[in-house]
């Protein structure tokens, strides 16, 4: 792997553990908290006692204390809530989790696989989106920077926005596009309340205008 494209795998792991606090604060962790727990306990409720204790299995055997889960029995797991409960919302949480690990281990092909698979035909509109910023991430450290950007087309939901329009913003400056980078940011700015948040969409702005200076 070239000097480069490390660079591009490590900005992403970063992104992926940091940027846009209800996405991805935390890891999976956070998403399945803020977005999963109340749908989670429905889906034990209506479905067999087998597929909430695969679930958990995959939670517990995913965000290990040591943060280095067994890649091969996350994908094993994920690959059985997929075959048994396929096109459910936690068939898709595992699929989120195989890819999590594949770019904790540097194989981006994989993780883009398990993303463009939910991306395509989310269970529901939460999915969409996290599988859809988190696959135009990856396809940016793989290079395909137009293909990124189109994945961010169009309305995002309002809980959404800031993080896809600062990750349209980062797409737009690798482009060359600084206008366009400039304006998305201001929209990530305007949607967020969180100081520490808006600080550092300020300092990618503050860079912007340095370069046209």
């Amino acid at each position: 792997m070239s000097s480069t494209e490390d660079e591009q795998l490590a900005d992403l792991k970063d992104w992926w553990t940091r940027n846009g606090k209800p996405l991805v604060t935390g890891g999976l962790l956070a998403l399945v908290i803020v977005f999963g727990w109340q749908a989670f306990h429905k889906y034990q409720s209506n479905q067999s006692q087998g597929a909430s204790m695969l679930y958990q299995e995959l939670l517990e055997t995913t965000l290990t204390p040591d943060g280095k889960p067994d890649a091969a029995r996350v994908a094993d797991l994920a690959n059985k809530l997929n075959s048994e409960f396929g096109g459910s919302a936690y068939a898709q949480y595992g699929s989120l989790f195989v890819a999590k690990v594949a770019v904790d281990s540097g194989k981006l092909d994989d993780a883009a696989t398990a993303l463009k698979a939910v991306a395509d035909k989310p269970a529901n509109a939460t999915l969409g989106e996290v599988a859809r910023q988190r696959l135009a991430q990856v396809l940016s450290a793989q290079g395909k920077l137009d293909e990124a950007l189109k994945l961010l087309e169009g309305d995002a939901d309002k809980a959404f926005l800031a993080t896809r329009e600062e990750l349209k913003g980062d797409l737009l400056v690798q482009l060359g596009r600084a206008d366009e980078a400039h304006a998305a940011y201001q929209k990530a700015k305007a949607a967020l309340s969180d100081e520490a948040a808006v600080g550092g969409l300020q300092i990618k702005l503050d860079d912007l205008a340095k370069g046209d200076a």
